[in-house]
């Protein structure tokens, strides 16, 4: 889309810093939620493309630019945020509880609400599934704008992704700052993950783990996976006795936070057609705050 460059109101970056603060220093004290629903509004620039999160890593030499133009179109949606948009690709926050994509029922999925807002664009596109998240965890995804750059995603997925992290509140304490599970993972007819230390014919998975905080009778661990196999976290945590905090179908009876304790919080991969490292961070939910701190 050709902007009118009366409509943008433009800064420099000069110092390393974050979207939120930048805009709030640039634009003479402006509140937090005054930016934030100019990001929610999809009215922010970096280097000519829209920008969501508030804390979206700024370097020098970039450009934040504010499209002031009064026929932009906003996205509002409870269930996810655009992160980042391009021609080819979306990144969204989803909220626990929301399915990834289209089960062949009416139920509202973050592909169905990507698909509304595309069509609204007046575009060609609708959003194609790259990876799944489970139903009850939140965080980062990727979705493709066409087929091409979903299997070219798809197909490179080892080669391209460079990082991808998650976090989990759990039970318990951990002793151990740091480690490493390495199991079989097979299926039943009820769809429940069985974890095997040998080789059982099952899918080999492997998770590393590093122990951020414990406290209260929690803790709030950054996880990494070699693999991605279904409920991998989840199944993983439960062996080291540690089930992933309102996980029932794992081990826990725990229900303080009302969701479930697994949040995809980091994404960093290279675009698949301009081949620009992209890198996406999301703050630790509250709720998982909240129960560390005995609240």
């Amino acid at each position: 889309m050709r902007r009118n460059i009366k409509t943008l109101l433009s800064f420099n970056v000069t110092e390393a810093t974050q979207l939120l603060p930048f805009l709030m220093e640039k634009m003479h004290g402006i509140s937090r939620n005054r930016v934030k629903a100019l990001l929610t509004n999809r009215v922010v620039l970096v280097d000519n493309k829209i920008t969501t999160h508030p804390l979206t890593e700024l370097v020098p030499g970039q450009l934040v630019q504010l499209d002031r133009s009064k026929h932009k179109m906003a996205f509002r949606s409870k269930d996810i945020d655009i992160v980042y948009e391009d021609p080819y690709l979306l990144i969204v926050d989803k909220r626990p509880g929301l399915l990834s994509m289209s089960n062949n029922t009416r139920q509202e999925t973050v592909q169905t609400v990507l698909n509304r807002y595309l069509e609204k664009g007046g575009g060609r596109n609708t959003s194609h599934l790259v990876h799944r998240l489970d139903r009850d965890t939140s965080g980062l995804m990727v979705y493709a704008k066409d087929v091409q750059t979903q299997q070219t995603l798809i197909r490179g997925w080892q080669e391209l992704v460079t990082d991808r992290r998650y976090i989990a509140l759990v039970s318990g304490e951990l002793e151990k700052p740091d480690g490493v599970v390495r199991s079989w993972l097979t299926e039943d007819k009820r769809f429940i993950i069985h974890s095997s230390k040998i080789d059982n014919g099952g899918q080999y998975a492997v998770t590393h783990y590093h122990l951020l905080e414990k406290g209260n009778g929690y803790s709030l661990v950054e996880l990494e996976l070699e693999t991605g196999r279904k409920n991998q976290i989840r199944v993983h945590m439960a062996d080291l006795g540690h089930p992933v905090v309102g996980d029932h179908k794992y081990g826990s009876d725990d229900d303080s936070i009302r969701r479930l304790g697994l949040h995809a919080y980091m994404l960093c991969f290279r675009h698949p057609v301009t081949g620009k490292y992209l890198r996406f961070e999301t703050p630790v939910p509250e709720c998982f705050e909240r129960r560390m701190n005995g609240r």
